[in-house]
């Protein structure tokens, strides 16, 4: 949904990925990627100060003038839920705070450019359960104002965070509605045994 994949040799894609209407496969990749930002499963800040991971994305789109960044990146890490922890401390090197708050960094980064979608990769696995209820919190805050794609092997994560749910199996997209009723009355058989613990 990044276009990750055109990095890929030889990989097939089938369907479309509309964004605005826009199929994402063919359009500009860095069009693309400046729309939908990217949290990855293991958190990946940058060898820099906090300040400098979240005002990243700004520079790289030519955004420069001080006080605009400053503004952005305070915003992104209040929205983040990590400006009280870190704000006397921004000149540090990113890599010195926790997992979980280096996870929350990254969602700061991919938010101060102001995607129209936001994807997390398995954005809890690596984190211990106060951090994990921290970044599920900061996602309930967040999800007014950018579209939020998570992708979470945790069934419960997914029943407590997700307005729609889909199940791929295979590479197949096997049914996708309202999480309740994907959970409760799941319209698949495929659905009813991954969510039954049959398999999975």
């Amino acid at each position: 949904m990044n276009r990750m994949n055109d990095a890929v040799r030889n990989t097939r894609i089938e369907g479309m990925i509309l964004l605005d209407g826009e199929n994402i496969l063919s359009m500009d990749v860095t069009n693309v990627r400046r729309r939908v930002g990217m949290v990855f499963q293991k958190s990946n800040p940058f060898p820099k100060s906090i300040f400098d991971n979240v005002a990243y994305g700004l520079h790289v789109n030519g955004i420069t003038k001080r006080s605009v960044v400053e503004e952005a990146v305070h915003k992104s890490l209040e929205h983040a839920a990590l400006w009280s922890e870190v704000k006397d401390k921004l000149n540090k090197p990113a890599a010195a705070l926790s997992g979980g708050q280096q996870q929350r960094l990254c969602i700061a980064r991919a938010l101060a450019v102001e995607p129209e979608v936001l994807l997390l990769d398995e954005p809890c696995s690596a984190l211990d359960p106060i951090a994990t209820l921290k970044i599920e919190e900061l996602l309930f805050q967040i999800k007014s104002m950018t579209a939020i794609v998570i992708v979470t092997h945790n069934m419960q994560q997914a029943a407590r965070l997700a307005d729609c749910t889909g199940l791929f199996l295979l590479g197949k997209l096997i049914e996708f509605g309202d999480t309740r009723k994907m959970f409760q009355n799941p319209g698949k058989k495929e659905t009813e045994d991954y969510v039954t613990g049959r398999f999975g």
